[in-house]
């Protein structure tokens, strides 16, 4: 059966069950008073006119055909008026159940944008088109990860050959310099397919968690970065407080690593500064990445930690990395229940706060 017959079928049962309980309440309260034998009256005061007073017998054999009349009919209005009742009431169900199974079939655009006042309806409706809009939104961010991706690593393929095909046209050519460039070919294309691995372990949160202290990890990473910086004429600066949080040793250290690289890489030609500082909030730990360099919008800053975006800057660079860098960054962030802010610096550069959850330090001893 149907909800909507279901919910008739309700409907008429418990008006009839209201005009049972309504005949019991007449039968309890006032016919079992009437006596069953015929008694005379004669005049007085009170009754001035002498008759026959009712009997119960008659009353129930008259009244009984009027109440079976009364019953078909509250059958019928029951059915009647529960059908229509259930009809409308369950007509918000067939829009959501129409754009459901518009989903089903890829079409992700289509919302209900139900009306009416606040309701169960109405929630689970607006509930449904947020989740679509969501869905929507992540299917395009995986196309346009999926298609970045595949230009990405038919890059160096292509490049590997290309080199391969010289090398066969020109036996004369120089073999050591085709070996040099496949093999730097070949060293980028690891690492990008490295780096996809790792987004997509980051976003499956298929990670083990442990106390972890941000502070720590950011000496660690300044520490390994200390050489690309001195070769770039950056300066490292360092400072802040112990920053207990909970989560993936390995997988934070990428984070920091990434953001303390970026900075180093994407910053003046020479006279640069980076400035990674850890905090404690009221209920986060709060890790910060700033440095100089060019000036950026509002817009663009926004857009770094989507994959493969590039700045101008990044593909003549060298240490351009695969354009993942960010993008790894904001995953792990979210992977770790976080949030990740990218803020224009006003005099050129970028500021990079990164706020965790935090963990309950251990007592002393």
């Amino acid at each position: 059966m149907s909800v909507r017959a279901k919910l008739t079928l309700s409907y008429a049962g418990f008006l009839m069950l209201a005009g049972v309980l309504l005949l019991a309440a007449v039968w309890v309260f006032l016919l079992r008073y009437v006596p069953d034998r015929a008694l005379m009256m004669t005049g007085s005061m009170d009754t001035p006119d002498p008759g026959v007073f009712p009997v119960r017998s008659n009353l129930l054999r008259v009244f009984a055909p009027r109440a079976a009349a009364v019953f078909a009919l509250l059958l019928a209005f029951g059915l009647v008026g529960g059908w229509i009742l259930a009809g409308r009431m369950l007509a918000p169900m067939t829009r959501i159940t129409e754009a459901a199974r518009l989903a089903s079939t890829g079409s992700l655009s289509h919302r209900i944008r139900l009306p009416g006042g606040k309701d169960e309806f109405r929630e689970l409706a607006d509930a449904f088109d947020r989740m679509l809009a969501r869905l929507e939104a992540h299917v395009a961010e995986q196309q346009r990860f999926a298609a970045n991706a595949s230009h990405e690593l038919r890059t160096p393929l292509a490049i590997s050959k290309a080199l391969l095909d010289v090398a066969r046209t020109d036996p004369d050519h120089d073999a050591g310099e085709v070996i040099e460039r496949l093999h730097a070919v070949n060293t980028r294309a690891i690492n990008l397919t490295e780096a996809l691995l790792l987004l997509s372990r980051a976003g499956q949160r298929s990670f083990t968690r442990e106390p972890v202290d941000l502070s720590l990890l950011a000496d660690e990473a300044v520490e390994t970065l200390v050489p690309l910086a001195e070769q770039r004429g950056v300066t490292l600066e360092t400072g802040g407080d112990i920053t207990p949080t909970i989560g993936s040793r390995a997988l934070l250290l990428q984070l920091t690593t990434n953001l303390v690289h970026n900075a180093i890489v994407h910053n003046l030609p020479e006279q640069g500064t980076v400035w990674v500082s850890t905090g404690v909030r009221a209920e986060t730990v709060m890790l910060c990445v700033e440095n100089t360099g060019e000036k950026l919008t509002p817009e663009a800053a926004s857009t770094l930690t989507e994959p493969f975006q590039r700045g101008t800057e990044r593909i003549h660079a060298d240490h351009a990395g695969v354009g993942l860098g960010l993008a790894i960054v904001k995953t792990i962030t979210h992977a770790h229940d976080g949030t990740l802010t990218l803020t224009a610096r006003p005099a050129g550069g970028l500021r990079i706060t990164v706020e965790l959850p935090t963990a309950a330090q251990p007592a002393d001893g």
